[in-house]
């Protein structure tokens, strides 16, 4: 069986801004930082497994402003395969407003990622939506051998019977506690309605940790560590759970694996900025959780 692990979504621009608080409408409040970094949900988990060693592959839209660009040049560089669907837009953009305290508020520009919605989806054994289209997403789930999904920012899109249709075809669901709660306001089911849908579903939740639905109930303490940026936590998160699950980890500890990964990624500005490798995430897992199972 192959150890490829298809991701699909979003690949984009992310400019992330920090201020010290978010101002009143009709006030302002001065930028202290800015910058431009590597994003999009789906390329920031095919990176996070590349990092780790694992075998991925994006299938995700990208602009007129990514051939040649430093972007195309670092998935290269790092062994990330890639299936694009072209368009004459420039590439998805993700504008962050960070607080001090931590807090974020994000925009978002679809741009190339409109081309999911004229795409035909993609046959894959192993592959997780990252976000997207909801009808481009229903046709992958129905062409996967293993179909995971993570509506992320974009479920406020889907309709119910388009959830409902997901729900159907997926082999595990991940998601937020706030994400959960919009499935469950358009759909009209209850969160465990939702839960007992599929056959898995991982629930984040933040410095909470993390929730395994498999039947029985299992907690996944989060790891503790001095954040510097909470985006891309839940990608990494991602990139770890299915680099363990494709090792043949059970899923309960593919899910540490995940805390661990999402650890490195809030300790610096930007999702891909801190990835580790599989050796960075075994010390820090040995350090919280005990020996690695493989």
């Amino acid at each position: 069986m192959s150890n490829l692990i298809s991701v699909t979504g979003h690949l984009c621009n992310d400019y992330i801004l920090t201020v010290e608080e978010y101002p009143p409408v009709g006030e302002s409040r001065r930028v202290i930082a800015r910058e431009n970094y590597f994003g999009g949900g789906a390329a920031n988990i095919a990176v996070g497994i590349a990092r780790l060693g694992g075998d991925s592959e994006l299938i995700s839209a990208v602009g007129r402003d990514f051939p040649g660009s430093p972007y195309e040049r670092h998935l290269k560089e790092l062994g990330v395969k890639t299936s694009f669907f072209e368009s004459p837009e420039n590439c998805s953009t993700a504008f962050m407003v960070n607080t001090t305290a931590g807090d974020q508020i994000t925009y978002f520009e679809w741009g190339a990622g409109e081309a999911f919605a004229r795409s035909e989806s993609p046959k894959r054994d192993f592959i997780h939506m990252a976000t997207g289209d909801a009808a481009y997403n229903i046709g992958v789930a129905k062409n996967a051998g293993f179909a995971s999904l993570d509506p992320g920012q974009d479920v406020k899109y889907y309709t119910k019977e388009q959830l409902e249709e997901l729900f159907a075809n997926i082999d595990l669901l991940i998601c937020n506690n706030f994400e959960l709660d919009i499935m469950a306001d358009t759909t009209g089911m209850t969160h465990q309605d939702i839960i007992a849908a599929v056959p898995s579903a991982v629930i984040t939740e933040g410095k909470a940790g993390s929730t395994l639905y498999r039947g029985s109930v299992e907690k996944i303490p989060a790891v503790t560590v001095e954040a510097a940026d909470p985006t891309g936590a839940g990608d990494a998160y991602r990139a770890g759970l299915f680099t363990a699950w494709k090792k043949g980890f059970d899923l309960a500890d593919a899910c540490r694996v995940g805390a661990v990964v999402s650890s490195f990624a809030v300790e610096k500005i930007g999702t891909q900025t801190n990835l580790p490798t599989w050796e960075e995430m075994k010390l820090r897992f040995e350090s919280a959780f005990g020996e690695l199972p493989q």
